[in-house]
C-alpha cells in the first residue's frame, strides 16, 4: 500500500456546465480533496444530466485553478481520437503543469465513440486497439524525449515519422481503465497503473490481483504502481433524498449490465425507467450517514487502492463536499 494515499474529486462534466465543474473542483480542493478526475464524454448518459463539455479544455481550466493532480479518468485513443492526438494533448498538459497530469485510457463506449466510428467492433478488438494505441503513445513520449521520430505501422494504427515537439521533462503516467480481469492483467504488463470503478470488494480484490500478476510478469513491482478507483455514491441530508438523487441523476449506476454498446442517451433514459432502488445494492452506496460512506471507502483502501476519486451523484455538491471534508476525509487511513 502506497503511503502516497490520495482522495480526489470526480468532476462530472455530464452533469455540470464547464465553468461550474471547474469552480466545484477548486472548491473541493480548498476543502481537502487532493486532485481531479474528469471523463472524456461526447454525450451525457441520460438527457436529464444535461451537459458534456470537452474534457481537455476543462482540465486546463482546472489546472489553472488548483494545485493537485488531474487527468482524464478515461479517454479513448482509438475512434474519435488517433493515439497521436491524445499523446499531444497529454504531453502539452504535462509540460504546462509539471508532475501533476496523468493520462487515463480506456477501450471506449459507443455512447461517445460511435459518432465517428465507421463500425463498432466487439470487445476483444476494442481492447486490442487500446493496447496498440498505448504502444503509439508510449513510443511518442519516449522517442520525443530522446529527440527521435516515431514511425508506427500496426494492425489498427499508422504513424508517419514524427515526434511531439512540446514535451514535459517526465512523461505523464499512462493508466488504463478497466473492470475486466483479463484486461487488468494486460494493464499490469503494459501500463503504469490501473483505474477501475466501485464494485463489490471481492471483485476489486480479484482485479487488483490480476493487475499485480501482470506487473510482475513484466518485471515491475506492483506495490509501486498507482491503483486508482472512481467511486460513485449518493449522499444527501436524508436517505430518501439520497435515493431520489441516485434514481434521477445517475440511474446508470443501477444498471447491472454492460453498457458499452448503447449508443444514445435517449436509449439510456428508457432503460433508466426500469431501475429500482434495490438495483444499486453492491454497486453504489446510498445513505445520509457519512460514516456508512466512510466505511465503504475505507474498505477499498484496505484492498490496496491508493487513489480515490469520489463522485456524489446529486446536484448538492458543495453541501456534500463540506460534509465529507469534516466527517469522512480526515478519518480515512492508508
Amino acid at each position: 500500500m502506497s503511503t502516497n494515499f490520495q482522495v480526489g474529486y470526480a468532476a462530472m462534466l455530464e452533469q455540470f456546465a464547464p465553468s461550474e465543474a471547474v469552480a466545484l473542483a477548486a472548491y473541493a480542493e480548498s476543502r481537502g480533496f487532493s486532485g481531479v478526475m474528469a471523463a472524456d464524454h461526447f454525450q451525457p448518459w441520460i438527457p436529464a444530466q444535461g451537459q458534456s463539455a470537452f474534457v481537455w479544455n476543462v482540465l486546463t481550466a482546472v489546472a489553472e485553478r488548483t494545485a493537485g493532480d488531474f487527468g482524464p479518468g478515461v479517454t479513448t485513443p482509438t475512434f474519435r481520437w488517433h493515439p497521436a492526438m491524445v499523446a499531444q494533448a497529454s504531453a502539452t498538459l504535462a509540460a504546462m503543469y509539471p508532475h501533476r497530469h496523468w493520462l487515463g485510457l480506456g477501450s471506449g463506449e459507443a455512447l461517445n465513440e460511435h459518432i465517428v466510428a465507421p463500425y463498432w467492433p466487439a470487445v476483444p478488438e476494442r481492447i486490442n486497439r487500446m493496447f496498440e494505441a498505448i504502444e503509439v503513445i508510449r513510443g511518442l513520449f519516449q522517442n520525443s524525449l530522446a529527440g527521435k521520430d516515431t514511425r508506427f505501422d500496426g494492425e489498427f494504427f499508422k504513424l508517419e515519422p514524427t515526434r511531439l515537439w512540446t514535451m514535459p521533462e517526465t512523461p505523464p503516467e499512462i493508466l488504463v481503465a478497466t473492470a475486466g480481469p483479463i484486461t487488468a492483467r494486460r494493464t499490469g504488463r503494459h501500463a503504469d497503473g490501473i483505474i477501475t470503478v466501485g464494485a463489490p470488494r471481492e471483485k476489486i480484490a480479484h482485479l487488483l490481483g490480476r493487475f499485480s500478476a501482470g506487473a510482475r510478469e513484466a518485471g515491475k513491482d506492483p506495490d509501486g504502481l498507482p491503483k486508482v478507483l472512481q467511486v460513485h455514491l449518493s449522499w444527501a441530508s436524508t436517505d430518501e433524498e439520497a435515493m431520489h438523487n441516485a434514481l434521477t441523476e445517475w440511474p446508470n449506476g443501477g444498471m447491472a449490465f454492460p453498457k458499452a454498446d448503447i449508443r444514445s442517451p435517449y436509449d439510456f433514459a428508457q432503460m433508466a425507467k426500469l431501475v429500482r432502488p434495490e438495483d444499486f445494492a453492491g454497486r453504489m452506496v446510498i445513505s445520509a450517514d457519512p460514516d456508512v460512506h466512510r466505511a465503504s471507502l475505507q474498505g477499498y483502501i484496505d484492498l490496496g487502492i491508493d487513489r480515490l476519486y469520489i463522485h456524489n451523484v446529486g446536484r448538492n455538491q458543495r453541501e456534500w463536499i463540506d460534509e465529507f471534508a469534516v466527517s469522512v476525509l480526515p478519518k480515512l487511513r492508508p
